[in-house]
Parts: C-alpha cells; sequence; structure tokens
C-alpha cells in the first residue's frame, strides 16, 4: 500500500514537472488591401496555422469581420493585431518552414506588411 502511494505520487510530480508553458506567437499586420487579404489570404492562413497546431487567442483590427478592437496605451495602435498560442517553438518553426506556408505567404505579403515574433508563456 505505501509503495502504490509513493509510485502514485512520483507520477504525479513526473507529469507536473513535464508540463511546459506555451508558447505565445504575435503578428502585428498593416493591411495594405483589406478585401484581397481577407478573401485571398485570411482563410487558409488560418486553415495553416491550425493544421499546425496553433490556436487563436485574439484578433483585432480592422481587415476581417472578425477583428476585435485593439486599444493603445503607449504609441499608435497596430491596424491589425494577431495572437496565438502553442504548445512548443518547436512546433512554430515547423508552421513557418512549412512550404505550403511559405507560398501562401508570399500572397499575404501583396496584400499587408508583417510584423511578427514568439515568446515563452510564463511558468505558474
Amino acid at each position: 500500500m505505501l509503495a502504490g502511494v509513493a509510485i502514485g505520487g512520483l507520477a504525479a510530480e513526473g507529469l507536473h514537472a513535464q508540463a511546459k508553458p506555451p508558447v505565445y506567437y504575435v503578428a502585428e499586420i498593416d493591411v495594405t488591401n483589406p478585401d484581397a487579404y481577407a478573401k485571398e489570404y485570411v482563410p487558409k492562413a488560418q486553415a495553416l496555422i491550425k493544421a499546425a497546431g496553433g490556436r487563436f487567442l485574439a484578433i483585432g483590427g480592422a481587415a476581417t469581420a472578425d477583428g476585435g478592437k485593439v486599444t493603445a496605451f503607449d504609441g499608435d495602435a497596430p491596424k491589425r493585431v494577431v495572437v496565438q498560442v502553442w504548445d512548443s517553438m518547436e512546433k512554430i518553426k515547423a508552421w513557418r518552414a512549412n512550404p505550403e506556408y511559405i507560398e501562401h505567404r508570399k500572397l499575404g505579403e501583396k496584400y499587408a506588411k508583417f510584423r511578427s515574433f514568439a515568446v515563452d508563456g510564463a511558468p505558474n
């Protein structure tokens, strides 16, 4: 009985130790052609992100009907902001290296300028 409790405790501790905080990907997007961006770029880009394991936390600003409001506190707000959550930096890098995404991104760059970065989540 005591051995079972000890093994259970070690297993629970091991699971807790393996839990890593997620990684957040943030894109600031200056959309220059909202109609083409929304129709030609966004649907496939979102599908590729979801297929690679990304989940959307926030989509704000102009350019598509799904954009919520962006409120600036310091400096100017970007025209559009997208925040995604990923399980790891490796998954983000794999998505960005996907040839299908690379090719589709060229289309997006016809209609917008992108600034993006990823940051590790803080451990809780």
